[in-house]
């Protein structure tokens, strides 16, 4: 097996009996079309894993909150679960090494592609979901989580993702270190899609996506602020 799937699945504390479940999870679709021998994608994966992440985290709730009513306990549940928090997540496992990528993909900063690293943390899950069961995800995904009271906690600190990424570059780096570029749009006039790149010190460090220039600009702060620590200080 790949070194770094090996490696991952000590991250998360989890060895899978079907390896090939693992690999498929980190099949991007992109990766078919320079391989053409690949059947499979991660697509039909991350499917499943939505719904195997949306229930394990719904009983999580359920147990940690017993006071709470049905509206307070969804919101929960859809903060934990919305795309920029689930590519984060990816990041904190170091998911994003283990992508299997198209070139055009990997030439295009696929790696910090928020959608990406969505996909394969779902698709992830429902590997582990199909390899042993739910139980046995369930666990995983408490561990990769940690205390979903903290997580909360932590998620309240990052409503405003591009000021606090600000207030952490400004004293060493000065006020223009950070740039948002739309990079990409997509869909009708009614349904537009926006895809923005962040640049610290003129280098690509995370990608967002979202409905509004303003939607897309804040995952791609938000997935920055997860490994900013890790960050080169200057050139």
């Amino acid at each position: 097996m790949n070194p770094a799937l090996k490696a991952l699945q000590q991250r998360i504390a989890y060895s899978f009996k079907r390896p090939e479940l693992l690999e498929l999870a980190v099949t991007h679709p992109s990766y078919l079309q320079d391989n053409p021998d690949i059947p499979e994608s991660n697509q039909r994966l991350e499917f499943l894993g939505d719904a195997v992440l949306q229930l394990a985290l719904t009983n999580e709730l359920f147990q940690q909150y017993p006071d709470e009513r049905e509206g307070a306990l969804s919101q929960y549940r859809a903060t934990l679960t919305k795309g920029s928090y689930l590519s984060a997540l990816a990041l904190e496992i170091d998911l994003s090494s283990c992508l299997l990528l198209g070139k055009s993909e990997e030439d295009s900063g696929g790696r910090t592609k928020a959608s990406a690293l969505e996909d394969a943390f779902e698709a992830l899950i429902a590997a582990i979901h199909l390899d042993r069961g739910f139980d046995v995800a369930s666990t995983v995904i408490k561990q990769i989580y940690g205390p979903v009271k903290d997580r909360l906690s932590d998620h309240n600190e990052m409503e405003n993702p591009k000021g606090r990424l600000q207030e952490l570059v400004q004293p060493d780096h000065g006020n223009e270190a950070l740039r948002y570029d739309v990079t990409a749009t997509s869909g009708a006039d009614h349904a537009r899609e926006y895809e923005v790149t962040l640049f610290f010190n003129d280098r690509p460090i995370a990608n967002g996506t979202g409905s509004s220039k303003k939607i897309a600009e804040e995952a791609a702060a938000r997935l920055a602020l997860t490994s900013w620590p890790d960050r080169p200080k200057s050139d």
